[in-house]
């Protein structure tokens, strides 16, 4: 299939080894269109070790010199999600001169950015970056928001999820922190965040808690509250709730990154890492404080298929136009695991947009929107 618009253009291919699944992602792009100057690249971690030689190749061969992407447990474009097999997604596109800035790895917070990427960024006012992190990287938060202290920039992107090496692409081979691209004023942008859960009880106070473990809600032991959230059934075999039922921290109306004060139920997922019946403690993947709200979700095909639609509506209806192109991240626990095996995640993606709107991404190990980490979302950036 070969999908085209004025000014994107892209290719995918999978089951071959990377000098044929590059071969046949060119022969798709095609004639390159003039003035071609940014291209996204994709690959799952059977490729890990090739996307260097996948991103020179589609450097040398299409003359764009400006490259990003990285590694996922799947990739996506169009209606097409690829899973456990050898395959690549790339697009190629036309960005109006001087409107966006490779963003070199950075993997200490607070760690100067290049003079060029400064220089540039104030002259540009970036809007938005679309970056990718390396999870093996602890301080990635706090990277993200010193960035956008930097640049005033608000990032959106994915975790690189591979079970080998954690490369990423931004003009060269890099790993260990957050690299991606800046684009300045003179690119609109448009964004969305989906969530894969949905709330199975009320937002509590955590009214005592040491380090990631929430000992009291509500001044009573966090053990008992989540019970009676989770109702009698999981109660009794609390096994049941491993990858199932999950902590949610939710972000206040005055937090939202944009300044907003609207956050539509926005909250930030984390895993239930351990419970301990006999002291009624609940430990949860994320440091935690007295003073803090935390709720419990559950992981929900159903919910995340709505809220999807909604995200879908509400991005094309700010968006006023139809975009030249997108990119998507998806929690790898989204796709076939949530939305059925025939790539839905993504046909629902494409139907909104239309057939013509090329669309890349990969299945990502958590998720960026608004220089936040995210879990079980999905990230929609839309170029206008």
């Amino acid at each position: 299939m070969e999908t085209t618009t004025q000014t994107f253009r892209l290719g995918h291919a999978a089951d071959a080894d990377w000098e044929t699944l590059t071969s046949s992602c060119l022969s798709q792009i095609g004639d390159v269109p003039p003035g071609a100057n940014i291209g996204f690249v994709y690959v799952t971690d059977t490729l890990d070790s090739d996307l260097p030689l996948i991103a020179d190749r589609l450097r040398d061969e299409t003359g764009v010199a400006h490259w990003v992407g990285t590694v996922g447990f799947g990739v996506m474009v169009g209606g097409r999600e690829y899973f456990e097999t050898p395959a690549m997604v790339a697009m190629l596109g036309v960005l109006p001169e001087d409107s966006f800035r490779i963003l070199p790895t950075v993997d200490t917070p607070g760690d100067p950015l290049p003079d060029n990427v400064m220089n540039w960024a104030g002259r540009a006012n970036p809007a938005l970056g679309i970056v990718h992190a390396d999870p093996r990287n602890a301080y990635i938060g706090d990277i993200l928001n010193a960035i956008t202290d930097d640049t005033d920039a608000l990032l959106v992107g994915g975790l690189t999820a591979s079970r080998g090496k954690q490369a990423q692409i931004a003009d060269r081979l890099t790993e260990g922190g957050v690299s991606g691209v800046l684009f300045g004023e003179d690119v609109r942008t448009v964004t969305g965040l989906s969530q894969g859960c949905s709330p199975v009880g009320a937002i509590h106070e955590v009214t005592r808690a040491e380090e990631n473990i929430l000992v009291e809600l509500d001044g009573r032991p966090a053990l008992e509250v989540f019970r009676e959230d989770i109702g009698e059934v999981l109660s009794r075999n609390l096994e049941r709730v491993s990858g199932y039922i999950h902590a949610a921290l939710p972000i206040a109306a005055d937090d939202t990154a944009d300044g907003s004060g609207e956050n539509s139920g926005d909250y930030l997922v984390r895993n239930i890492v351990g419970i301990d019946p006999d002291n009624k403690l609940v430990a949860i993947g994320d440091r935690i404080s007295a003073g803090d709200r935390v709720m419990f979700v559950r992981r929900d095909g159903a919910a995340a298929a709505e809220d999807l639609d909604r995200m879908l509506a509400d991005v094309s209806g700010r968006a006023g136009a139809k975009p030249k192109a997108a990119l998507y991240y998806s929690c790898v626990a989204r796709g076939p695991n949530l939305f059925g095996a025939e790539s839905e995640e993504m046909k629902t993606v494409q139907a909104a947009l239309g057939d013509d709107v090329p669309v890349v991404g990969f299945f990502a190990n958590g998720e960026i929107s608004k220089n936040r980490l995210y879990g079980y979302t999905g990230v929609l950036t839309l170029i206008l």
